[in-house]
Order: C-alpha cells, then structure tokens, then sequence
C-alpha cells in the first residue's frame, strides 16, 4: 500500500510540474491571440504567485480541514479545471482571472504532499518527489512544442488539462485508501498562530534559507539565459540549451541523491550543495573558457539538487511534527516570496547596470542561504 501511495504522489508531483512552463513558453501567441503588450506577462506570473503564496500561507488550515488526499484531490481538480478554461478563454480577463485558482490549486496541493512526505517517508522519497516535479516541469513544454506543430496553443492547454483531470480521476478513486492511512494526527496537529510561529527558535532562519533558495533557482531561469547573450556573447539559442542544463543537474541530482540520501543525511547533503552550487557560480564570475561556464550552470544545478527537498524532509525533525504541516506552510510561502520578487528586482538592476552582474546577485543569494542554513544548524545542535 505505500507503494502505492508513493506512486500516486509521485504522480501528483509530475502534474503540478505540468502547468508550471505553460505560461512562457506560449505567451508569445497568447499575447498576439488576445492583442495584449508582451510585458502584460509579468501581470499574469505575479498573478498565480501570489495564489500560491496565499494558499501556501493557510495550508495549515486547510490539512487540518480536508486532511492531505481530500485536499490534494480538490487542489488538483482547481489547477485542472483553471487549464481548461484557459483553453477556452474568450478574453484576457477571463484568462487572467483563471490565473487565481490555477496558483491557489498549485500551493495548497505543493504544501500538502511536502508535509505528508516530510514526516511519513524517509529522505530519498523527498528527493524522488521533486524530481518527478522536475520531469512534469520539462514534460509540459515538450508536450506544448508537440501539439504547436500542427495545433493551436489552446489545444495544448487542452491537452495538459485532460492529463490533469486523469489524475484528478485517480486521487478521486484513491480517497478511501487515504482515509484509512492518514494518521489522526494531521487533524490534531498544533495551531500556533502566525506570531508564535515566527517566533520560535530557528524559524526566521529557516524561511530566510527557503527565499534565497527559491531567489537562486528563479534567477538562473529567468536571467540565465540573458546573461549569457549579453556577457558571453552566445546565441539565443545556444543560451536556451545552457539554461536547460542547470534544470537537467536539478533533476537527475534529485534522482541521484536520492539513491543516497538516507545514509547521508538532509543536514550534510543540504550543505554540500550550497557548496557545490558556490562552485558552479564561481565559474560564471571568473574569465574563463565557455565550455566552464556550462560546467558552472549545470553544477549550480547539481548543487541546487538537494537543497530544496532536503530542508524540507528536515523541517520535522528540527521544529517538531505537531507544527510541520504549519511551518511547512510558511516555507513554501516564503520559497515562492523569494522566486516572485528577488530575481525581478535583481533584473531590473542588472538592466540599469550591466548584466554582468547577474552571477554576482546569484552568489550573494547563496551566501545568504548558507549563512542562515549553517546558524540554524548550530542553533538546533545546542
């Protein structure tokens, strides 16, 4: 039966990666389909972080409420319902107001599944559920690209969205099974307010780690491509496959850690990848050959492999299961804080200045989070 579940979860995990690439790579013709400005995407994008963000910040409240599978099931069918009437949309505003559930759907179900994973499945499952995030994330593209060769970018919403209602139809007949497995605890857990949340030993340390993480990851994807047209000189499309690189290390990372995780531990694996991705920057920064500045990219992404799912597996551990699914939570809130606003200031000052200095926003972001990661180790230790 745990088998089963983690294939169900794992499943959840690769539909949530699913939508999360859409946006991007079809706004080109959405924005001329529906006749709007090209920056009008930063509307949207803010919009579905900013539902995530708010369902991440109650997600405590809603566990408690539906406890995880019934939440999961109605989480997925938001997002899947969102989809299809993107598909469908008639007018901008019609696909921006799908834009509230489609983020709201995303971060209750993203809290959700981390809690459950984090306090009832060892670290390698943390690892391989990220992972499989990774393989929806890359899938959703792939599939877009598929149907755009003959088709219309509505029929790819479409498609991904029949995907979504498949899974909704598999948690649906799943909800017995979780009924009789969810311990009572996810019902009885602690509900300690907002203040008293932050104000325990560790946690500000903890959300800060989380924003740097998220501000790292987000900054490579939006800018990294950029900064290598503009300081490296290279092709727009050759820049594209570098990026794609570091999202390649951060999936088979997370599939490679997993492997070992369990004899290594989410402290020391957390650790060594901050250190691993410092390396990887570092390659950027300094004047040297190409062929090392893709070595960097996919390092930062091998590096930035462990980190995310690792701080989240020990989050139990270090604050106590009675508060996870709440602390979890504010992580997940805090994660996407960082990916929302830090890479978009960084950029907008990068654009005023030099690109150049795209790596270097990125190495103090990391020095950030391994600074609070290595206190807050010290802090728990004692």
């Amino acid at each position: 039966m745990a088998t089963v579940f983690l294939l169900i979860i794992y499943l959840a995990f690769i539909s949530l990666g699913l939508p999360d690439s859409l946006l991007g790579v079809n706004w080109y013709l959405i924005h001329l389909d529906f006749n709007v400005s090209t920056e009008a995407l930063g509307i949207f994008t803010m919009t579905i972080a900013l539902g995530t963000i708010t369902s991440s910040f109650i997600s405590g409240y809603l566990i408690r409420r539906f406890r995880t599978g019934l939440l999961t099931f109605l989480s997925t069918l938001l997002t899947a319902l969102a989809l299809l009437g993107m598909a469908f949309a008639p007018s901008i505003i019609w696909f921006w107001l799908l834009a509230i559930p489609l983020g709201l759907g995303a971060g209750a179900v993203d809290v959700a599944l981390n809690n459950y994973v984090a306090n009832y499945y060892k670290s390698r499952h943390m690892n391989w559920l990220h992972c499989f995030w990774g393989v929806g994330a890359m899938a959703g593209p792939l599939i877009m690209g598929f149907m755009l060769e003959e088709h219309t970018w509505r029929d790819g919403y479409l498609l991904i969205a029949l995907i979504q209602f498949a899974l909704v139809l598999v948690l649906l007949i799943s909800l017995p099974f979780w009924k009789k497995t969810e311990p009572k605890a996810e019902t009885k857990a602690s509900k300690p307010t907002n203040i008293k949340l932050i104000s325990i030993k560790g946690v500000k340390l903890a959300l800060i780690a989380f924003a740097f993480y998220t501000a790292t990851e987000a900054a490579l994807s939006s800018w990294g491509s950029t900064y290598l047209i503009h300081a490296r000189n290279l092709t727009p499309s050759t820049a594209a496959i570098w990026v794609a690189t570091f999202y390649g290390g951060i999936t088979i990372g997370r599939f490679l850690v997993g492997i070992i995780s369990n004899k290594v531990g989410n402290k020391l694996l957390i650790r060594l990848g901050q250190l691993t991705a410092l390396i990887g920057v570092l390659l950027l920064i300094l004047p040297l050959p190409h062929i090392l500045v893709l070595i960097g990219f996919i390092l930062i992404g091998l590096g930035c492999a462990p980190i995310f799912p690792s701080m989240l597996h020990e989050t139990p551990a270090r604050f106590g299961s009675n508060i996870s699914q709440v602390l979890i939570g504010f992580q997940m809130g805090f994660a996407y804080i960082g990916s929302t606003f830090l890479p978009p200031l960084m950029g907008l000052i990068a654009s005023n200045t030099s690109m150049h200095l795209i790596p270097y926003f990125v190495l103090g972001f990391i020095i950030i989070m391994f600074i609070s990661s290595e206190v807050l180790n010290k802090i728990k230790n004692n």
